[in-house]
């Protein structure tokens, strides 16, 4: 048994490509990711898709999921709440056997980004000065994001998708939607989305400051505020490495 949902703008055009997407995946070598899920991107009908292959549940979860929303479903649905700040859905599909999910994937239209969130983070040869502008942009897109009353659980660097137009100008795109909340946003929330960003205080204190200039408050505070959530989250999970042996100290 299967269950699925196509986007109707590709209704007429795909629905082969998503109904026989075990195929498609499987004889398909090009994985651009794969540890938990796989992912993979497509080419069909001279278009190119990214299709995420859902790691196959325990027993337990596939007897849940076959009651809840499957991570696929809710990508899809997730990404047509979302419109232009992801990229377009074309659908998703379950496969079930005696009742239980046992394969899901979601697909997607491929975003030619440029590079995550991560690269002007995280590169030191990165220039300075766009690095600034990107990561201003980036507080826009992300004030935007809040302000439709979206809370991204996880909202980590790599999960933000950038294709550069021009000196000053970028197009952002966030992937890996399973996992959100739909809700007016205090500040705080506001704020503490960005602690998976794993940003250091330098770069935290740019997005903070322009997202402060967007909601007319104070920068000293804002900014103080989401250095501190994203300093605690780092010491509770580098905590928890020196615990279980994965890092011999804390080095800040």
């Amino acid at each position: 048994m299967i269950k699925y949902k196509i986007n109707p703008v590709y209704e007429s055009t795909h629905k082969d490509f998503l109904l026989n997407i075990k195929e498609y995946f499987n004889n398909n070598n090009k994985t651009i990711h794969k540890a938990r899920n796989e992912i993979k991107v497509i080419e069909y009908n001279k278009n190119k898709f990214v299709v995420k292959s859902f790691k196959k549940p325990s027993y337990l979860k596939s007897i849940y999921y076959s009651k809840n929303d499957s991570k696929a479903k809710r990508s899809y649905e997730y990404g047509l709440k979302l419109k232009d700040l992801t990229p377009i859905p074309l659908g998703y599909i379950e496969f079930y056997e005696n009742n239980k999910l046992l394969d899901s994937y979601h697909v997607s239209e491929y975003f030619d980004y440029d590079f995550t969130v991560a690269t002007p983070m995280r590169d030191e040869k990165f220039p300075f000065i766009e690095k600034r502008i990107i990561l201003k942009e980036f507080a826009n897109f992300s004030f935007n994001l809040h302000n439709i009353e979206v809370l991204h659980l996880d909202y980590s660097a790599g999960n933000i998708l950038i294709k550069k137009q021009n000196e000053s100008n970028y197009i952002f795109k966030v992937v890996d939607l399973n996992r959100m909340k739909f809700k007016t946003l205090s500040l705080n929330e506001r704020l503490k989305s960005f602690n998976m960003l794993w940003a250091s205080d330098e770069n935290m204190k740019i997005i903070a400051s322009q997202y402060a200039k967007l909601l007319n408050l104070d920068e000293n505070m804002v900014v103080k505020k989401a250095i501190g959530y994203a300093f605690r989250l780092k010491l509770s999970k580098n905590f928890k490495k020196l615990l279980k042996g994965k890092i011999k100290n804390i080095d800040w």
